[in-house]
């Protein structure tokens, strides 16, 4: 299966001759950027796709690991790649070692209507930087939901020479070409190093006690009818109640959102993402 890349079109052709005569990619020009934003603002990680499906316009997708600056299209899945993963969701087995980490998000096409039934297979390195290339360690594929949610149960992936900490993932939607990506950790010093670092794929990434949650949605380049005024999403709930975005809470509190009562267990500013739901550590439904 092929990955789903575009053909350069004329404004690739004019940064191709712009970065021979300069020497300037827009790989560098990222990171310049990058280096620029205020550390909080880093530290956010990127707006996640939910956000915008109030919206007309439509998604831009998810891009690859790979901006096409790198020699050969291997890299956009690494050597270390291994078909025919476990379907499970828990990548965490009996002594796994290391910082516990969920990560989940919704799949979306380009018209922000959720995705159901799409594959994503997720490798990665354990604590230590390493790979396991003879079982399956740390790799397994799931489907998402009806809603087009999914959620990954592992660790903090260690660093190895050359990288920055990431994790691969191969998102489907059935019958589309695949999306070969990686999720990138907020903050890390070498996400300014690293060559194939791509800001757009930075997760937001919360403490929760010793453990880190972190929040991604992907959109994939899949053309979808528009959704019609007033219908029901099947995607992330609705926001409802008196939780809002914004507002300070402090454990304790209480509010309600989609009709349900939660319960605030951890202090935290509200945002987009953390709607109770989907964090379980921020809420507890009562």
């Amino acid at each position: 299966m092929d990955d789903d890349r575009a053909p350069q079109d004329g404004q690739d052709g004019q940064d191709r001759q712009q970065e021979q005569a300069t020497g300037i990619t827009r790989k560098k020009l990222l990171k310049v950027a990058l280096a620029a934003v205020p550390l909080p603002m880093v530290l956010g990680g990127v707006a996640l796709a939910r956000d915008a499906k109030t919206t007309q316009e439509p998604l831009v997708p998810t891009p690859y690991c790979d901006d096409g600056d790198d020699p050969t299209p291997q890299q956009t899945e690494g050597p270390y790649f291994k078909p025919n993963s476990p379907l499970r969701a828990s990548l965490l087995e009996p002594g796994t070692k290391g910082t516990r980490l969920t990560v989940s998000g919704y799949v979306f096409g380009l018209s922000c209507r959720p995705i159901a039934n799409a594959l994503l297979d997720f490798w990665q390195a354990d604590v230590n930087g390493a790979y396991d290339n003879t079982g399956f360690r740390f790799r397994g594929h799931q489907f998402t939901d009806a809603r087009g949610a999914f959620k990954l149960e592992t660790i903090v992936p260690g660093l190895y020479p050359g990288r920055t900490r990431h994790i691969h993932v191969k998102v489907q939607a059935p019958n589309q070409r695949i999306l070969t990506t990686q999720l990138y950790f907020p903050g890390e010093p070498r996400n300014q190093t690293d060559s194939i670092f791509n800001p757009a794929l930075l997760m937001n990434v919360r403490q929760d006690g010793s453990a880190k949650q972190g929040t991604y949605d992907f959109v994939l380049n899949v053309r979808q009818q528009p959704q019609p005024t007033g219908e029901p999403t099947s995607g992330p709930s609705q926001p409802g109640g008196t939780w809002a975005e914004g507002a300070d809470y402090k454990a304790g509190d209480q509010v309600t959102y989609g009709g349900t009562g939660y319960r605030c267990l951890q202090p935290h500013t509200a945002r987009a993402g953390w709607e109770p739901p989907a964090v379980p550590a921020l809420w507890q439904r009562v």
